[in-house]
């Protein structure tokens, strides 16, 4: 899966946009995947799932700061997220779907906090961008 240089673009812009929000919102996301996910749950039995957790807010800006390196290097993603792939898929051994679950609950966090920048032309490029985020983190698993 390749991204557009319109689909790069747009990331990008978007992404820089969120500021130093990242982790607010990758936090966000999170808590909405445990949330409407339940089993998701199970690959960190050792979370408090409240909100305001300091480990769910710890993983949150794990994940914000997996995104903020893939949209630094659109044009390499696979290389830049193969350490990432390798623990989620050889010593986490994470449910590949959660990647998905959770794509969709960052996009609902986006979109509720930036409406007016997350037009369909971003909506679809970021959601291919998630996509192919997803793809990388679970190639491993083959």
């Amino acid at each position: 899966m390749a991204l557009s240089d319109e689909d790069k673009c747009n990331v990008k812009e978007f992404w820089e946009k969120l500021g130093e929000n990242t982790n607010v919102y990758g936090t966000e996301a999170l808590f909405r995947t445990f949330l409407s996910f339940p089993a998701t749950k199970t690959y960190f039995p050792h979370f408090d799932f409240s909100s305001r957790s300091r480990q769910v807010r710890a993983h949150g800006k794990k994940v914000a700061d997996a995104l903020t390196l893939a949209v630094n290097h659109l044009d390499d993603l696979p290389a830049a997220l193969s350490s990432l792939s390798d623990l989620h898929a050889q010593r986490l051994k994470v449910d590949p779907i959660n990647f998905k679950f959770l794509s969709h609950c960052l996009l609902v966090t986006l979109a509720r906090h930036h409406p007016g920048n997350l037009n369909p032309e971003v909506h679809a490029s970021l959601d291919k961008f998630l996509s192919y985020v997803s793809s990388v983190l679970t190639s491993k698993y083959r």
